[in-house]
């Protein structure tokens, strides 16, 4: 079982209107809650922590949970509102606008922490929930009271419009840096938080921080996954790109689900992870994500998609 920590939210994407005119369509999405929704599509057990509204987009987006196989039972549900994220796709690019003052997920506080099940193997933290407070202390909170016997993941997905308190922000980071064991990256975050530089250079840098292992996307390119010691390199698959939303929420699905394929999802497995099963993982991870981009929105393959 993994527990997926972080926001769910509606994107609202640029279409067409029946007139021609532009409008604005909604989607359940969120880069944690596309992770957990790729998780339940791939197979593997899988629940979300999050703060949910229990408006109209809030039952939008706990049913399309429930439709993915994603159990609900630890999400804080409150009356406050759902946050949006309003896209702008360039070439196939997506920028966000947020609105995200005092929402359910925004709010979410300590009080609101659930009871981790002793079945639940891996946690995964990220998105724009660790930039924001009181949502981000809440979720370090957690990192911290089950960083001790679980495997930890965290996606920083940095976008750093949304900042607001860099200094905090960076100090924070560091504090789930230290207690988790894989973090995931793509090129631009890992220039972000480490400065320039070559990939495999910069993210033993970020080694040092604490994680032992830390996987870097380059887009069209592929991904790399470095170690201290050992770093592969797994080109991506070739695809005609419809968008790229939630295509790093996918590729942490794909590698979660390779994990859990391996029965490797504790500390002590990923530490024995060998160049191959780093391999199979990552390009399990690329072929999940070339899916997601090959066509419009967060829509992330099934298991049989990838037969």
């Amino acid at each position: 079982m993994i527990l997926c920590c972080g926001e769910a939210l509606i994107d609202m994407l640029p279409r067409k209107g029946a007139d021609g005119g532009a409008c604005f369509q909604p989607y359940s999405g969120g880069a944690v809650f596309n992770t957990s929704i790729a998780l339940g599509r791939l197979g593997v057990p899988v629940r979300m922590f999050t703060g949910l509204s229990d408006d109209l987009f809030g039952q939008q987006l706990t049913a399309s949970l429930a439709a993915s196989h994603v159990g609900t039972d630890l999400i804080a549900v409150s009356d406050r509102p759902t946050t949006l994220a309003f896209v702008t796709l360039t070439d196939g690019h997506a920028k966000y606008a947020f609105y995200d003052e005092n929402t359910a997920g925004r709010m979410l506080a300590p009080a609101d922490l659930p009871q981790v099940p002793d079945d639940v193997q891996a946690v995964f933290f990220g998105g724009i929930s660790l930039a924001v407070t009181p949502c981000a202390d809440t979720y370090a909170l957690l990192l911290a009271q089950v960083a001790g016997d679980r495997l930890i993941m965290i996606d920083p997905n940095i976008r750093p419009g949304f900042i607001r308190d860099e200094t905090a922000y960076r100090a924070r980071l560091d504090r789930m840096f230290a207690a988790s064991d894989v973090v995931k990256v793509s090129d631009e975050d890992l220039e972000w938080l480490m400065g320039p530089g070559a990939t495999v250079e910069l993210a033993r840098k970020l080694i040092a921080k604490g994680p032992r292992l830390v996987l870097v996307t380059e887009g069209a390119k592929g991904a790399h996954g470095i170690t201290a010691d050992r770093a592969v390199f797994v080109p991506s698959q070739k695809v005609t790109v419809v968008d790229t939303v939630g295509a790093g929420d996918t590729f942490n699905a794909g590698f979660l689900t390779a994990l859990a394929d391996a029965d490797a999802l504790s500390k002590e497995a990923l530490s024995g992870l060998d160049d191959a099963a780093l391999t199979a993982a990552l390009g399990l991870a690329a072929r999940c994500a070339a899916v997601t981009v090959s066509r419009a929105g967060a829509n992330p393959p099934t298991r049989a998609e990838l037969a």
